[in-house]
């Protein structure tokens, strides 16, 4: 009797710890929602992956991105396989894609911006043109080797990819990635492309999720922090120091619009600031012409990523 009464108030026991952990795993499931999509189904608002689960993003908007990359199959013909893998992986998790066929058609025109895209400030400058928040840019080369496989008609084929994401508000690189992958195929198209695919794969694993997060902490929309962006501000016709001191007055005048001042250079009426804003380039141009010192007029020469060129003239 005394062993099944034991027996009885540890069943009981076990029954109400039973209670209390399902009761907290209910209180948990509340706080946290998740969704898992299938490979190939419809974007949703969580991460898509064959094996994965991630919690949903409390960002109100994710970047809107441009591919800018340089791929080459058999190490000379271009290729499009890393470009059509990174839009079906960003689409899966929401986030935004410039049109690759609109901004292709129009880079034909000038091959002077494809050169642009080689340095981080010249892609920010080429995706903000298209209304891109962050371009992925960098190389992608696949080769075979020069011997097969034994007595067999395989061949391993290799594929390195270079890739680096870039706000273009501030040309400033949020994340980056490089990998090599080898594969073995019977013929060189299919074996290149499925190394480019593969060492694609690889690169945006880690590139994305490292993205999204450099962005929400850098003060993407919806982040928690503010972004700031870093503006070499050129002006020109400051032929007297009044210009000079009114003008560097204006700036510090800005708070948070104008940060880390710093002139770097005063020479034949030709005044040089380095400096930080909450404002993107366009914006901070924008509110220097509007609200000038007193006595005169800011004209714009130039706006690009990062960089904003003035002139100022005697107010009438």
């Amino acid at each position: 009797m005394k062993q099944r009464r034991q027996k009885s108030g540890l069943a009981g026991q076990g029954r109400r710890f039973m209670g209390v952990l399902l009761l907290g795993l209910m209180a948990g499931c509340t706080s946290t929602q998740t969704v898992v999509i299938r490979e190939g189904g419809a974007a949703g608002a969580g991460e898509v992956g064959a094996e994965g689960r991630i919690k949903l993003r409390a960002t109100s908007r994710l970047p809107r991105v441009l591919m800018m990359v340089d791929e080459k199959s058999l190490g000379s013909i271009p290729t499009a396989e890393v470009e059509a893998l990174a839009a079906k992986l960003l689409l899966q998790q929401n986030i935004p894609v410039v049109d690759q066929d609109m901004v292709k058609a129009n880079i034909a025109k000038s091959q002077q911006l494809l050169k642009m895209a080689g340095d981080p400030r010249g892609a920010a400058a080429l995706g903000m043109q298209f209304g891109a928040d962050v371009v992925i840019m960098g190389e992608a080369v696949a080769k075979p080797s020069a011997r097969r496989i034994a007595d067999s008609n395989l061949r391993t084929y290799q594929a390195v990819t270079t890739l680096r994401a870039v706000r273009t508000d501030n040309a400033a690189t949020l994340a980056s990635a490089s990998e090599d992958v080898s594969v073995v195929a019977l013929d060189d198209i299919g074996g290149s492309a499925k190394a480019l695919r593969a060492a694609g794969q690889k690169s945006f694993e880690s590139l994305i999720p490292a993205m999204i997060e450099a962005w929400e902490k850098s003060g993407g929309v919806g982040g928690s922090e503010l972004a700031l962006t870093r503006i070499s501000l050129t002006i020109g016709g400051v032929d007297q120091i009044w210009k000079l001191k009114a003008l560097r007055e204006m700036l510090h005048g800005l708070g948070t619009k104008a940060q880390n001042i710093v002139q770097r250079n005063y020479t034949a009426g030709m005044v040089m600031f380095d400096l930080e804003s909450t404002l993107a380039a366009e914006e901070f141009s924008e509110t220097l012409v509007l609200k000038p010192p007193q006595g005169l007029k800011l004209q714009v020469l130039n706006v690009s990523a990062g960089k904003v060129d003035l002139r100022a003239v005697a107010a009438q």
